[in-house]
């Protein structure tokens, strides 16, 4: 069998039309049974968020802000639709940020994610997420049990007594970090080892270069990546086909301008925010502060979902200047006022070791008067003075960037 379930092969437009209606439906939900949607979504009809264009309607929630939520509505900042005793379990992230896990065996959907990657019922998985704190492990240990396959736990560190478990138990694939994966390989090498019984890996939590994929594939590991938090679970997975990673069946993804909440084109780089379906724990255009870009076309593999490019960097680019902060929703507010302007970014570094600000706008034909009022514009959004450098059509790069900082100290 080639794929997890029948949904992944869906015709697009029945899977969309799907979500929409689930969209409406989790909106009501997250509007009656959360303190936080009861009052951002206050006035909001339910029965009419049934588009792409009235989720775009919706207001962002970010993860950045999920500290401060949380310490004025202890302990979930009110995002919880199930009571914090109610739980399987608690977990704290760096932050902190505190997450629960629901009711559901697989809370963070990755089953399907674990699927791709090859695993399959009866195989045995060494588990080197982290069982402290943080739910890392907890998110590959739900996803293993619904798809009917042992863990062992080894969480970190303890890289003999890794490589000692691999010995006797002959596991069939490994998942966690793949830099923490090479380190194991190195060690199995040192010791004389024998953990040829990997064949497969599930990789997350860090980039994974081409250099450490090939190398363990030379090994005869299969190493597949995915994306995923700890808020919403599996986002996205690479499939046998390595081209993009493809959107989990569950959940509705946008790619938004950084700064604002407004989708971007397909292919252009922008912020990822993610609508779940979770009712534990509705999460309604959360925006991740994770940068990445919509690839065209269906994969290879089958699946006929949306896919992304991969992480691409941080969206949230807020910058001090001369003493000040400057955020991306700055410079999309410039934007907003200046249509005629296809992108901006906002240019930062440092001659003669004096901080300098440059906005870089791309545009065709320049109407009169323009860059004076955009200089303008920029020292009443920024308090800062500016100046404007315009850009031809084309001439700004498409990588997400709102504020460059190219300053050398």
């Amino acid at each position: 069998m080639s794929f997890y379930d029948p949904l992944e092969t869906r015709d697009p437009e029945v899977r969309e039309a799907d979500l929409m209606a689930r969209l409406a439906r989790q909106v009501a939900h997250a509007r009656s049974g959360t303190a936080y949607y009861r009052q951002t979504l206050a006035g909001v009809e339910a029965a009419a968020c049934a588009t792409r264009a009235a989720l775009a309607r919706l207001p962002l929630t970010r993860k950045r802000d999920l500290i401060e939520l949380q310490k004025a509505t202890p302990p979930f900042g009110g995002l919880n639709a199930l009571a914090p005793g109610e739980a399987r379990r608690v977990f704290a992230s760096p932050g902190p940020i505190y997450e629960l896990q629901g009711g559901d065996v697989d809370h963070w959907r990755m089953a399907r994610v674990l699927f791709a990657a090859g695993f399959r019922r009866g195989d045995l998985i060494h588990n080197c997420f982290s069982y402290h704190f943080t739910p890392g492990a907890f998110l590959m240990e739900g996803g293993a049990r619904k798809l009917g396959c042992a863990v062992f736990p080894g969480g970190v560190g303890q890289t003999e007594q890794q490589v000692q478990a691999m010995v006797d138990l002959r596991p069939d694939g490994y998942v966690g970090t793949p830099s923490f994966l090479r380190i194991i390989v190195d060690k199995a090498d040192e010791m004389g080892a024998d953990i040829s019984s990997l064949k497969k890996a599930l990789v997350s939590g860090e980039a994974l270069p081409g250099a450490t994929r090939a190398g363990l594939a030379e090994r005869g590991i299969v190493v597949r990546q995915c994306y995923a938090t700890a808020d919403i679970g599996a986002i996205a997975y690479e499939s046998a086909a390595a081209e993009g990673m493809v959107v989990e069946e569950d959940l509705l993804v946008e790619i938004v301008r950084p700064g604002t909440g407004d989708p971007v084109p397909d292919g252009e780089v922008g912020e990822v925010v993610v609508t779940s379906f979770n009712t534990d724990y509705p999460l309604i255009r959360f925006a991740t502060g994770d940068l990445s870009a919509i690839l065209p076309g269906i994969s290879p593999c089958g699946r006929t979902n949306i896919r992304l490019r991969g992480w691409l960097g941080r969206a949230d680019q807020t910058t001090k200047i001369k003493g000040m902060f400057v955020h991306p929703e700055q410079v999309a507010e410039i934007a907003r006022r200046f249509p005629e302007v296809a992108r901006m970014r906002l240019v930062v570094d440092n001659p003669d070791a004096q901080d300098r600000m440059v906005l870089h706008c791309e545009i065709g034909e320049i109407p009169d008067g323009l860059s004076g009022k955009l200089t303008e514009c920029l020292r009443e959004q920024t308090k800062l003075r500016g100046s404007i450098e315009i850009v031809a059509p084309g001439g700004l790069p498409n990588d997400g960037k709102v504020i460059e900082d190219r300053r050398v100290y």
